[in-house]
């Protein structure tokens, strides 16, 4: 296929999407707090970013708030096998219409629901209208049952973390001190803010041996940033080192579930309680009608 008849295909497509986003808009939900839409994601593997999410979630639900975490790893797929979870469908069945959203959806601990992604899921990006259009339909349906969606991307640049993090617009980027973590951490946000016009990232930079340590990252970032890019990073905080991390894991449970009392837990229940706090003006962007548009209309050279 020539490239020019690529591109006509691509934006016949966006037009189909256009046309349906109008026909098929979701109603205004009304005076209830729509959920806010987080993506979490990070510039290489084995910092904890899954971790995160899971515990993110226990210490949302904690403050009595319903939480949806969808996985959108698509190459690990393991956010379930964090909780200790063996679904028994997963979006591979969603997109092949043999089930439906709720159907494949899993209860995880109190307070938290899971969209498993299940191994072999095709890219989101190489989802044809019809499957995207009836993916955002059923999302927003739920948009009534959750306060948070946190959405678990792969590591790394690729296309499905651009896609959700364009989405999203609320990104919380995890790494690690190590050099390669944050120089992966910096190109991942280079690319949001230069390709994407993504300006806004939290950082939450993960198994610091102090507080000290995760502020040296956040400044090592910021300085690069603030010389070469347009972007503001703010600094949700660190989770301190915790040889307990690999017996949490090993025994499927969170780190907030197994040591409630430990530093950890307390820095996840901070993380949580920092979002919360969040000045309302600031949600709109990231609320799942938001996203729901957002992943319908965008253009194709944005994916």
């Amino acid at each position: 296929m020539s490239a020019t008849h690529e591109l006509s295909d691509q934006a016949e497509t966006l037009r189909s999407l256009q046309e349906q986003l109008v026909e098929h808009a979701p109603a205004e939900i009304g005076n209830r707090t729509p959920p806010r839409v987080f993506t979490v994601t990070s510039g290489k593997g084995g910092v904890g970013k899954t971790a995160v999410v899971a515990n993110m979630a226990m210490a949302l639900a904690k403050q009595d708030k319903k939480v949806l975490i969808i996985d959108a790893d698509l190459g690990l797929a393991n956010i379930d096998v964090v909780f200790g979870l063996t679904p028994r469908f997963n979006l591979n069945h969603f997109f092949s219409g043999e089930r439906n959203l709720p159907e494949i959806m899993i209860e995880g601990p109190p307070g938290i629901k899971i969209l498993p992604a299940g191994s072999g899921v095709q890219q989101f990006t190489n989802l044809d209208s019809g499957q995207k259009m009836r993916f955002m339909e059923e999302l927003d349906n739920l948009h009534e049952s959750f306060d948070i969606v946190l959405i678990d991307t792969e590591a790394g640049i690729s296309e499905n973390v651009t896609y959700f993090s364009v989405a999203a617009h609320d990104i919380l980027m995890v790494t690690s001190p190590d050099p390669t973590a944050i120089t992966d951490a910096y190109a991942l946000m280079k690319l949001l803010s230069t390709r994407y016009h993504q300006k806004v990232f939290s950082l939450i930079v993960n198994s610091v041996t102090n507080a000290e340590e995760g502020l040296e990252v956040y400044q090592k970032l910021t300085t690069v940033a603030n010389r070469y890019l347009s972007i503001s990073i703010d600094y949700m905080g660190c989770i301190p080192f915790d040889k307990r991390v690999r017996e949490s894991i090993r025994r499927q449970q969170p780190m907030i579930n197994l040591y409630p009392n430990s530093k950890t837990s307390n820095a996840f229940i901070s993380f949580a309680k920092g979002l919360l706090q969040m000045p309302q003006d600031l949600q709109a962007k990231g609320t799942l009608q938001f996203f729901w548009k957002k992943l319908m209309t965008m253009n194709p050279e944005e994916i």
